[in-house]
């Protein structure tokens, strides 16, 4: 996807704090719901009971949608995005605590909570596939649908490359590599 796309989708999960995401019952049904929600790029995240229904319904299909937006007072203002992905309940300890780090920026007020009790309740991590942003100054209903690639979630991967190995991210001075740069260095030699 082009740079600009993703910088735009990027600020717009950035700007936002709810997201609406749907998941599908095991009876074919879909269900919404409203969650708080934290970003690494284009990768989301949020916390929600281990034994909910949303845990249950990813854990038969890992097929979600999910939208954000906020309340415009006039219409040509309208701006927000839908996007279609898979959704995974994250085990690992040191991508739960990047997540929480993330979530804390974001909702400074939750440090007065106890941390999430890992047995209690689940982090999800949504990869997104393609993205739908919506943006009426444009034109009346007027959105740009886009594909995500390996490429736009490189530097997520990179940056969880580090985590997954039990380093920090800022240990490492080097700007993260994306995969098509990384293939062209390899191809040159």
């Amino acid at each position: 996807m082009k740079r600009a796309f993703r910088d735009l989708i990027i600020h717009l999960l950035d700007e936002h704090r709810i997201l609406t995401v749907a998941t599908n019952r095991p009876d074919g049904w879909p269900q919404a719901t409203v969650v708080s929600y934290c970003n690494d790029g284009l990768v989301i995240y949020f916390f929600t009971d281990r034994d909910g229904q949303k845990v249950q319904n990813i854990s038969c299909d890992p097929r979600v949608s999910a939208a954000i937006a906020k309340d415009y007072h006039r219409p040509l203002d309208i701006k927000g995005l839908s996007l279609a992905g898979r959704a995974l309940v994250v085990d690992d300890k040191t991508e739960v605590d990047h997540a929480y780090g993330l979530l804390l920026v974001r909702y400074p007020e939750y440090r007065v909570l106890p941390k999430p009790n890992r047995h209690e309740i689940a982090l999800v991590r949504i990869t997104p596939e393609i993205v739908s942003v919506v943006d009426y100054a444009k034109g009346y209903g007027h959105a740009d649908l886009m594909r995500v690639t390996e490429d736009d979630l490189a530097e997520f991967v990179e940056r969880r490359r580090h985590h997954w190995a039990g380093e920090s991210a800022a240990n490492h001075d080097a700007e993260p590599v994306s995969v098509s740069a990384a293939r062209r260095a390899k191809a040159r030699g």
